[in-house]
């Protein structure tokens, strides 16, 4: 299974001046809960907001300029995907997304309820019509949206 993890804001910001642009208390319940135990992919930005390897996944971390201890390093998302173990989830940047959107099985979007204003990364634009959307968790402070690919023979 590919997947993708991503938190938005309302105006679909999902960074400001290199990081996430909020701290929402649960807001990153989901995605512990789905990546412990599998493979996560990450551009190098990414990598280097979060600032070292996230505990029980398989870190792989693309990066043409640096390679990383602690992490796996390639190149490339077909290297990545070749060197994944499990589910395997994107969790960032923006050309990342962009990129893997049309190969993914299923996006966990975590729509934060405010605008982010002077955001400088957006969440890359896709056919909503390829996916099924259901609802997931639901509070004042964000709602949980699971995008499944629809069949290629239902499109």
């Amino acid at each position: 299974m590919l997947g993708l993890i991503v938190a938005r804001s309302k105006n679909n910001v999902i960074g400001k001046d290199g990081k996430i642009p909020w701290n929402i208390k649960g807001e990153q319940k989901q995605f512990k809960e789905l990546t412990t135990g599998n493979t996560i992919i990450m551009g190098r930005k990414t990598y280097e907001d979060i600032g070292h390897p996230l505990p029980n996944r398989i870190n792989i971390v693309i990066s043409r300029t640096t390679n990383y201890p602690g992490v796996i390093t390639v190149d490339s998302l077909e290297k990545a995907l070749e060197l994944a173990e499990g589910n395997i989830y994107i969790i960032g940047g923006y050309n990342l997304f962009k990129e893997v959107i049309p190969l993914v099985d299923v996006m966990y979007i975590t729509e934060v309820n405010m605008e982010v204003e002077n955001g400088d990364v957006y969440f890359p634009s896709f056919n909503e019509a390829e996916f099924e959307i259901t609802k997931g968790e639901e509070n004042s402070d964000f709602k949980r949206l699971i995008y499944t690919r629809k069949n290629k023979s239902d499109l």
